[in-house]
């Protein structure tokens, strides 16, 4: 007698056994629909992302812009899986983002005449040309010229350099200012044992005006130790004391915070400013790396100034970007 067996190939099985190895069209649109809607919460709500250990609140904040980029990943996506239910759920991020960010690209500058130009611009270190550098600050025609990661061989080109358009000039370790107006009451802030902040006052037509130069240690991410900011937070915590201390009335805070203002741990420093590219800036105006800038590290900061515009300069040989504001009051 003979007996046939079901086999994988019957085609009276076939029907019921589930293909190995392959998601259905349906589950993947509605896998895309999942993420496009974490991605939607995440875009107002980053403030809820844990920030201890590895500190990813910190690592999302800093580059919340780019979530674009997850948005258009999605809607490829999408359009490859041709699936309803994923397209219009991308719908949702993409809304988001262009509420939370679209006003970005417009020129928020207020217009009108400007009283003062600044510029504050991470040197690098291992600057192949300190004379060019400062010939190029030089020629943007800002008043004031902050500085950091200044070392010893490089200062030396940087003061003779500026002396001719910027007489007056004070560092402190790494960070300087280089001003067409007299300075007055320099001072260093301890921020961690290795590095300093700079106070200083410089007499502008408008009346004193306070000025903090700032250079915050440097972040760094890696696949076992996560975003390690423990070190630039200390500093911040140091310096949004001396910030709280400090008299009231026009002060301007400059230079690499290593952190974007949308970075919660840089919040009780950033919180008494106003940023200068926000207010009256067009774009991101992104200042790191120079080749491919990706986020803005780089910061001028107002209290009781009104920005006018606010623009990066064209690259120098650092790997930072300068950052210019033209301000008023």
């Amino acid at each position: 007698m003979n007996v046939q067996a079901d086999t994988p190939t019957d085609p009276r099985r076939r029907r019921f056994l589930p293909r190995t190895g392959r998601v259905p069209r349906v589950g993947r649109g509605r896998l895309i629909a999942a993420l496009a809607v974490l991605v939607t919460l995440l875009m107002p709500l980053h403030g809820w992302v844990p920030d201890r250990g590895p500190h990813l609140g910190s690592l999302v904040e800093t580059f919340l812009p780019w979530t674009a980029a997850a948005v258009l990943a999605l809607l490829a996506a999408a359009l490859l899986r041709r699936s309803r239910v994923a397209l219009a759920a991308v719908l949702l991020p993409a809304v988001t983002w262009a509420a939370l960010h679209g006003g970005t690209f417009l020129d928020r500058g207020t217009g009108g005449p400007a009283e003062l130009t600044v510029v504050t611009h991470n040197v690098d270190d291992a600057n192949p040309d300190p004379e060019g550098t400062a010939r190029a600050l030089a020629a943007s025609g800002a008043q004031l010229i902050a500085l950091e990661e200044l070392t010893p061989p490089a200062l030396d080109q940087y003061e003779r350099t500026l002396a001719a358009t910027h007489p007056y000039h004070a560092v402190v370790g790494t960070v300087g200012l280089w001003s067409t107006y007299p300075l007055s009451a320099s001072a260093g802030v301890p921020l961690v044992p290795w590095r300093s902040a700079l106070r200083t006052t410089a007499e502008t037509p408008g009346g004193p005006l306070t000025v903090y130069v700032a250079h915050l240690p440097s972040v760094r991410a890696g696949l076992s130790s996560g975003f390690t900011t423990g070190r630039r937070n200390e500093a911040a915590g140091r310096l949004a004391a001396e910030l709280a201390s400090a008299p009231a009335g026009r002060t301007l805070l400059l230079g690499d915070f290593n952190g974007t203002t949308d970075d919660r741990a840089l919040a009780h420093v950033t919180e008494r400013f106003r940023s200068a590219q926000e207010a009256a800036g067009a774009g991101f105006g992104f200042s790191w790396p120079a080749r491919f800038p990706v986020a803005r590290i780089d910061h001028i900061l107002v209290r009781g100034l009104t920005p006018v515009s606010a623009w990066t300069l064209p690259a120098t040989a650092s790997d930072h970007l300068p950052v210019a504001a033209s301000l008023r009051g």
